[in-house]
């Protein structure tokens, strides 16, 4: 069997990038803040929807190259082949914070009936399925730090085994009052707002010059997190994904997506190797490359 998959599409949306990042080779996608997502998504069903699930919205559309304010396909049927994986640790955490004081200050009449859908922990992985009418296996991972790629390599255990022709997979993480409290007690840092997409193909979906995915490995040691590129001409060399490391849930596929738009658009890389995770909760590595090197 052919080990490889395809990565056919992609996105990546930094609403506040890390100041000092170096795009070489790629570019983050336009995209508004959450509060002005009518202006990409159109206003029609973002009542209520909350930052997280915004941003992973906008970052779905700019994959699939749709114009702005496009028509909602809600009159199509579900593609039952089209399988959805979200990995967000915090995307819901606020609303889910906010319930809890409400009730506690409140009980049930102070809370909005707007808010419930919002308390789902797979909520972000549902909207896009139903927005986009994707009809395939739907499920949100949050593992920490390795969330990103352990939702990348089920993406590609599900195309592999033949639950899915087609997987997307997102990385989304907000940035509010909440998730600066959680990370900078954690982590001594806060982090930042960013989704990203990519969406995963068998190989022989791939165009020239297309990038492709090869296994998600655990690491049973530490490691730098980071995309570490092999160049021709610079050898190893590190790549900038404009999140300072600091992505968390969202940042393994954030790797992903640049290490693609990397490998497409440079000739002289030969392949880029993502690894992201935690000393306390291990790590994940996978390598990028062109063609089928």
């Amino acid at each position: 069997m052919n080990r490889l998959v395809a990565i056919t599409r992609r996105a990546v949306c930094l609403p506040e990038p890390v100041p000092g990042t170096r795009t070489e080779h790629w570019e983050p996608d336009p995209v508004p803040p959450p509060e002005r997502a009518a202006e990409l998504l159109g206003r029609k069903g973002l009542l209520a929807k909350e930052p997280a699930t915004r941003m992973a919205l906008c970052a779905v559309h700019r994959a699939f190259g749709l114009p702005e304010r496009a028509p909602r396909r809600s009159a199509e049927e579900m593609d039952p082949r089209t399988a959805v994986i979200v990995s967000s640790n915090l995307g819901n955490v606020a609303t889910v914070a906010g319930l809890g004081t409400a009730l506690r200050d409140g009980g049930v009449r102070a809370v909005s009936p707007l808010d419930a859908p919002n308390a789902s922990s797979n909520v972000i992985a549902s909207t896009v399925a139903i927005w986009f009418r994707f009809g395939g296996p739907n499920l949100t991972v949050c593992s920490g730090h390795s969330s990103g790629l352990d939702a990348v390599g089920l993406g590609r255990l599900l195309l592999l085994s033949g639950r899915a022709g087609r997987v997307v997979v997102v990385g989304v993480e907000p940035r509010d009052e909440v998730t600066d409290a959680l990370l900078t007690r954690a982590t001594g840092a806060p982090g930042v707002p960013v989704a990203a997409c990519v969406v995963l193909e068998a190989a022989g979906h791939a165009e020239d010059g297309g990038a492709f995915l090869h296994d998600v490995m655990v690491e049973s040691t530490a490691h730098d997190s980071g995309l570490f590129a092999d160049s021709t001409t610079h050898g190893r060399v590190t790549v900038d994904t404009g999140s300072g490391g600091r992505g968390y849930g969202a940042e393994g596929v954030l790797q992903v997506a640049v290490a693609a738009a990397v490998v497409a658009a440079d000739s002289t890389v030969r392949s880029i190797t993502a690894v992201c995770g935690a000393p306390e909760e291990g790590f994940r590595s996978t390598r990028i490359t062109a063609g089928r090197g």
